[in-house]
């Protein structure tokens, strides 16, 4: 019998495949880092080929482990969003290198169509900024500068897509993107079923180059790849997925993810989410053709200073010591960081914004830098916390998770720093979760999100505030001289 889920969960520095019974237990984990390609100051490139090969390896260590492609129910896909990947379906190969969600390359058409006095319209049609974090002006660019893209594009051979869109390709040969996904390309209107000629030709996207928008949960199409079939059973960007996996499934549930960047949704039912705070609106996911919205804020850089720190300024060997180093001493020395490498996202969306260390002195060390660069994900999501609750959405409680999270110390913190109580699971990859959660829906396990939640979601732990409210303010009047000299 097929009990087993197979989530694929492609990130940004890495690709993963892990097991799930359909009670949430984790069976096996296979992983492999991504390249990542800067090839000028505010570009960032992944080869797509290169997803693809090291996300087939990862899966089929994990279909061996599972005994064969006959015990796996279904396959679950949680990827980095925004990254576009150009495509021949001809071919089955990319025509370029996939341009990363934190490329900042079309800051300037940003520019252009704001000015032009553009983005209302869109941020009433999509819940999104004229910001080149999204997908549409990727898409344009690659048109604009890719020969082979824009050959393609003449030829009508020419496929556009997010993560998923590729891997359900070359998985299945089907050309498909869940709605969620969709709504983070500036070209899905919230309330329409599909891509708006409108906002298609604003861009300058071919519409026919663009997948077909469906559910995030159901019976896709099947591979082939591992022997048996096994159905595409979920589908979600890692942040809904992340959101899923911690059981926000109800209006007000809120969490926070700290990875490669950091993610704020609040789930919002029903209702279409509206800002007036340069927070934003997106699809958390679509079941039966029926929407559950979210409102959103998007921190562009989290755990990627921690990896700078490690990688080009030697602090630390691994992430994992910057705990010991922020508890080996009192505060930080007066040092605050701004980790603003590839810019600033909500509530601040400065593009052209770059990061700072300051209030450096002889008494500096590393400890403090490393301390300062955490405390700093705390100021994000204050800053973030105050927007939302400008918007009508106030926090009671954050839940969050990611590989930062398992950070006790800067749990602690972002407790103290908030203001309110901070849950964290005990398994914190709730984004493979969330995909697994999905993919079991998909293929009959449970009957529902809410069914899928009771069996599959385990324990937690709650940090409670325990900074008092003067070092609280100094905190934060520090990070918004800080933010003023950005």
């Amino acid at each position: 019998m097929s009990e087993l889920i197979l989530v694929l969960d492609e990130g940004t520095t890495s690709t993963r495949a892990m097991l799930f019974t359909a009670e949430g237990e984790p069976r096996g984990l296979a992983q492999r880092e991504l390249t990542q390609h800067y090839p000028r100051p505010g570009r960032v490139e992944h080869d797509a080929g290169e997803i693809w090969d090291r996300t087939l390896e990862c899966a089929r260590e994990m279909v061996a482990a599972a005994g064969g492609a006959e015990r796996i129910a279904a396959i679950g896909i949680a990827n980095q969003r925004e990254t576009v990947v150009a495509w021949d379906p001809t071919t089955g190969e990319p025509l370029a290198r996939a341009l990363v969600w934190q490329d900042r390359r079309t800051a300037d058409f940003c520019d252009e169509l704001r000015e032009a006095g553009h983005e209302d319209a869109v941020r009433r049609a999509t819940g999104l900024l004229l910001d080149p974090y999204f997908s549409a002006t990727k898409m344009r660019w690659l048109l604009d500068n890719e020969p082979a893209v824009a050959e393609a594009a003449s030829a009508g051979r020419l496929s556009f897509g997010t993560v998923e869109s590729w891997l359900v390709f070359k998985l299945t040969g089907a050309h498909l993107s869940d709605a969620g996904n969709a709504s983070r390309t500036l070209l899905l209107p919230l309330a329409g079923a599909s891509w708006d000629e409108g906002l298609c030709e604003l861009f300058g996207v071919p519409p026919a180059a663009l997948p077909e928008v469906i559910d995030s949960a159901g019976s896709f199409a099947s591979t082939k790849l591992f022997g048996a079939p096994i159905p595409i059973g979920g589908l979600a960007g890692d942040q809904q997925a992340a959101t899923i996996g911690q059981g926000c499934l109800g209006p007000g549930d809120t969490k926070a993810t700290y990875g490669t960047g950091a993610f704020v949704l609040a789930n919002q039912g029903a209702a279409l989410p509206r800002s007036e705070h340069r927070l934003l609106g997106t699809v958390l996911h679509q079941l039966g053709g029926e929407r559950t919205y979210a409102l959103e804020g998007s921190v562009f850089v989290a755990g990627s200073f921690v990896k700078w720190m490690r990688d080009s300024l030697g602090f630390i060997e691994t992430a994992a010591e910057t705990e010991a180093l922020a508890r080996s001493v009192a505060d930080s020395g007066g040092v605050v960081v701004v980790p603003a490498l590839a810019g600033m996202g909500a509530p601040h969306w400065r593009p052209e914004a770059r990061g700072i260390i300051r209030g450096l002195s002889f008494a500096t060390g590393k400890a403090e830098i490393v301390r300062a660069a955490l405390e700093s994900m705390a100021h994000q999501t204050h800053d973030l916390a105050a927007a939302f609750a400008a918007d009508g959405a106030p926090w009671s409680v954050l839940k969050i998770d990611g590989g930062m999270a398992a950070n006790d110390w800067m749990a602690q913190d972002i407790a103290d720093i908030a203001g309110l109580p901070v849950v964290r699971p005990d398994f914190v990859e709730t984004t493979a979760l969330g995909a697994a959660m999905l993919a079991a829906v998909g293929a009959g396990l449970h009957p529902s999100l809410e069914a899928a939640a009771a069996a599959m979601i385990g324990p937690e732990r709650r940090f409670a505030p325990l900074m008092d409210e003067g070092s609280r303010e100094r905190r934060i009047a520090a990070w918004r001289q800080a933010l003023a000299s950005v």
